[in-house]
């Protein structure tokens, strides 16, 4: 496996047989929920831009050397996509003071961003259906990570009120 399948892969998550979107996604989930162990939010959003970059380039590569657009198998988009959502959510977790918040805003920002991803509402869908190379590949779930971690705030500030 050559590095540019395996960083477009997110190591070969997106090779999974069946849906491949949504292993890559738990894959992402469970790698930024560590890694925010270890380094500050700050570290994950800039890592997360480096990525994004990264992998139109690399995305550009791919489609070009396999004359092909949005490969199943290239989930480098839902990392970038399901962090964004994350930091969202767990951003507002930490300022509020009910129990469960931290875990309710990981699992409401892997839902939210899977619903958004699958369901391509809106300007998320036009990138995808009209926007070409790595640029497309990656801008609807990056679209689709702000709409998720905005909707898990909604949620996240909802049981606030209520509980």
């Amino acid at each position: 496996m050559t590095l540019n399948r395996l960083f477009i892969t997110f190591f070969g998550t997106g090779l999974a047989p069946k849906a491949p979107g949504t292993v890559g996604s738990f894959a992402a989930l469970l790698v930024g929920v560590a890694l925010l162990e270890v380094i500050p939010m700050q570290t994950l959003f800039m890592l997360t831009i480096a990525i994004t970059i990264i992998g139109i380039f690399e995305i550009n590569k791919y489609e070009k050397a396999t004359n092909s657009h949005d490969d199943k198998s290239i989930v480098i988009d839902e990392v970038a996509g399901m962090w964004i959502a994350l930091m969202f959510a767990l951003a507002t977790a930490q300022t509020l003071s009910y129990a469960y918040a931290y875990e309710i805003a990981i699992v409401g920002s892997f839902a939210a961003f899977r619903l958004f991803d699958i369901w391509k509402p809106s300007l998320i869908g036009v990138i995808d259906r009209k926007v070409k190379g790595g640029l497309g590949v990656m801008g609807d779930d990056l679209l689709a990570g702000i709409a998720g971690g905005l909707l898990t705030i909604v949620l996240l500030l909802g049981l606030d009120k209520v509980l």
